[in-house]
């Protein structure tokens, strides 16, 4: 099941009150968004351009600086599991398959059809393969530890070079 296999610059409409910060890491720049009571999006390096996005309000909220705070401190190896308020816009069976994403322990992987057991649909594996695919807060819900049934590497929003990349941190810090 291929989700996506190139970077395209994403159109994200940001919710009214919304402010945003560019995060610099190891495997490129990320974007966050979210208000003062939760993150909304982060956005993967080469999936946005700043300067198609509004001004960011001046200052920042709670929300995108505990965002930077805990990715700095994953990408330090000294953050196993975000602590985050959350409020991803989208279906109901997206957002269980979103929170069921953040169930896959760091450096373990987990299939899209024991997401969708996990989930009480457990022949919707497309299904699920279609939402983790518009997580809008990958790496916070690790859509990354999700691989194939034969233990593959199939699509992710960043690419499969960075969702590699990201798998080889992860168990570099075990």
């Amino acid at each position: 099941m291929l989700i996506a296999t190139t970077v395209k610059p994403a159109t994200v409409r940001l919710r009214p009150g919304d402010t945003w910060q560019v995060i610099d890491t190891p495997v490129g720049e990320l974007l966050v968004s979210g208000d003062e009571e939760a993150l909304h999006h982060l956005l993967l390096p080469g999936s946005f351009d700043e300067r198609k996005l509004a001004p960011a309000p001046e200052g920042r909220v709670l929300s995108t600086e505990a965002a930077r705070e805990q990715i700095d401190a994953y990408f330090a190896h000294e953050l196993r599991e975000f602590s985050l308020p959350l409020d991803p816009s989208g279906t109901q069976f997206q957002r269980r398959v979103w929170f069921a994403l953040a169930d896959i322990p760091y450096g373990a992987t987990e299939s899209y059809s024991s997401i969708a057991a996990r989930v009480g649909r457990p022949k919707a594996c497309r299904a699920v393969g279609m939402a983790s695919g518009r997580n809008p807060l990958p790496l916070v819900l690790a859509c990354h530890r999700v691989i194939g049934s034969n233990g593959s590497l199939t699509g992710y929003g960043g690419g499969l070079e960075l969702k590699q990349r990201l798998l080889d941190h992860e168990r570099a810090g075990l």
